[in-house]
């Protein structure tokens, strides 16, 4: 199939599905590329320059606090104690931390010999920035009269680590209380590659869409064609002719969210004749981004979303406003 081919599918199975909605511009972590990642600063960065929706990831502390943090404890190339001292790995997960604990280390600035330094050179640290809760960073939104910017919220549960978590129905109950009673049902998407927290997020909000996310090669693939693997909540493709996208929708899923290096156009098309919206992760070069639009995806994640504006903008595709605040 050609490229031009699998366009064309791609914007008539948008028309057939209903899902010609606005392309979803999400800073993931906040934009880790440019200021500490989950952090209030990184947040407030991406609200100033103007983003459709903050991607996030949440832990749970032993005292039941719900806190932004990609790992699902300290992370020993992040957190400071009050000496200056990076925590030794692994680091102590949440689940066996109280807040004031979680609280007390510094994370506005990566271990300079570290691999993820490496990776992100030019972030601007931000020293004595502390790990948030789920409650301030709807506080800050709240503060930037930001009144339609969106919430992809990860689960951070790993089927492999049971000690290093809640369960998942704990985990969705403890989340979702925070949500509602915030009242940013409405605004939040739920995100995992967990597939059980996504069932139990179904069944308990129906109303908030699942995000389900996969990926298929490297080091931690936590999918395959064949069979169910430990993170898919028993789904098998082998049961769906063998696509993602089939077994996503079986399962209930509104969004589904591959590794960008997984994806062509033609399985973005199938997703969409399935009435699945497809949002990729996490792509921060232009040249990916702009392969990524043009084989029709919903949505994008980028480490990157300055740049993804550019080269949004160039597309053609109307970019979110921003709205100043400061953490």
């Amino acid at each position: 199939m050609t490229s031009r081919t699998a366009r064309i599918l791609t914007v008539l199975s948008l028309l057939i599905s209903g899902n010609a909605m606005a392309f979803d511009l999400e800073a993931h972590r906040g934009g880790r590329a440019l200021l500490p990642e989950n952090t209030l600063p990184a947040f407030a960065n991406a609200l100033t320059m103007g983003v459709d929706t903050l991607e996030l990831d949440v832990g749970i502390t032993a005292d039941g606090e719900v806190v932004v943090s990609h790992e699902r404890g300290l992370n020993p190339d992040l957190a400071r104690d009050a000496h200056g001292a990076y925590v030794a790995a692994p680091g102590t997960p949440f689940v066996k931390l109280r807040f004031a604990d979680v609280r007390a280390y510094d994370v506005g600035q990566i271990r300079p010999d570290s691999a993820y330094a490496k990776q992100f050179p030019d972030q601007r640290a931000v020293p004595g920035t502390r790990i948030p809760t789920l409650k301030e960073l709807f506080a800050l939104v709240r503060k930037s009269g930001n009144d339609r910017v969106r919430f992809n919220i990860e689960t951070k549960i790993d089927p492999n680590h049971p000690d290093e978590s809640l369960q998942p129905q704990a985990f969705v109950e403890k989340l979702l209380a925070v949500i509602e009673g915030e009242q940013f049902s409405d605004r939040v998407m739920i995100q995992s590659f967990d597939w059980r927290t996504l069932l139990l997020v179904q069944q308990r909000a129906p109303s908030i869409p699942t995000v389900y996310l996969t990926i298929q090669r490297g080091s931690a693939p936590t999918n395959a064609l064949d069979r169910a693997t430990s993170w898919t909540a028993d789904f098998n493709p082998a049961d769906h002719g063998g696509s993602l996208p089939r077994t996503i929708k079986a399962a209930g899923g509104a969004v589904w969210s591959p590794y960008f290096g997984d994806i062509t156009a033609a399985l973005v098309a199938e997703a969409h004749t399935q009435g699945l919206r497809v949002v990729v992760w996490t792509v921060n070069k232009p040249d990916d981004m702009a392969r990524m639009i043009e084989f029709g995806v919903d949505g994008i994640i980028s480490d990157r979303p300055d740049l993804l504006r550019q080269v949004a903008g160039e597309k053609g595709i109307a970019l979110p406003a921003g709205t100043p605040v400061q953490p």
